[in-house]
């Protein structure tokens, strides 16, 4: 996004809080794929009203392609990849069962506050170690740095994801913002976010990957 510059002032922390559903104590598993998305504000659904939030499209549009998926929003405004780190045993207890899949879409505001790529690097890789240990999918959702940060850092930060998707063997979703990044009616008044539309469009462009990392490609 070619706006990234003061996105740091929208960082409020919004906890979208974890579903729980018991029967006789037991928590109740969707019968379909259970998806939780590990994220910053972006999966957090800033600024939208839940229905219009990602992890609303990404469940209404993938079960009108037939997958009957339960997605679960693990999103929280702020967060680092240190942060999204911390709280991912927790989260993972929190949903009552083991994910299908999990959408790791953190480090975007690692690089807004200028934060060394190999910091970053190293706290979705020990992110990326749990999930694999548990034998959990994984879909990498990308970021890409902002011009203004230089040729050097945003080399970088730009090659984090795809080595990480090599080295674990993950499916790889190379930009979140793509097809939104820099298109002013996509974005909220924030000049930084993705509006309603703005959701839609990454959805849309999404839901082929995230089919893909559940073994759905057909």
């Amino acid at each position: 996004m070619s706006r990234f510059r003061g996105y740091g002032a929208a960082r409020a922390l919004v906890h979208l809080g974890l579903a729980f559903f018991l029967v006789g104590g037991a928590p109740v598993r969707a019968a379909g794929p259970l998806i939780w998305a590990l994220g910053d504000s972006l999966t957090a659904g800033y600024g939208l009203p839940p229905s219009d939030g990602f992890t609303t499209q990404l469940e209404a549009t993938l079960r009108r392609a037939g997958v009957a998926a339960t997605v679960r929003n693990g999103g929280i405004s702020g967060d680092t990849a240190a942060q999204g780190r911390a709280r991912l045993l927790w989260g993972l207890r929190g949903l009552g069962a083991t994910p299908d899949l999990v959408i790791v879409e953190l480090g975007a505001n690692d690089m807004l506050r200028g934060l060394p790529p190999t910091q970053t690097a190293a706290n979705l890789d020990l992110i990326l170690v749990e999930l694999q240990r548990r034998h959990i999918r994984v879909l990498i959702a990308g970021m890409k740095a902002s011009p203004n940060l230089g040729p050097d850092y945003r080399a970088q930060f730009d090659a984090i994801y795809p080595a990480l998707a090599k080295r674990y063997r993950a499916r790889l979703y190379p930009f979140f913002l793509d097809g939104v990044a820099g298109k002013p009616a996509l974005i909220q008044g924030d000049g930084l976010h993705p509006n309603a539309t703005g959701v839609k469009i990454i959805v849309g462009r999404m839901v082929p990957a995230v089919k893909g990392a559940l073994g759905r490609d057909g």
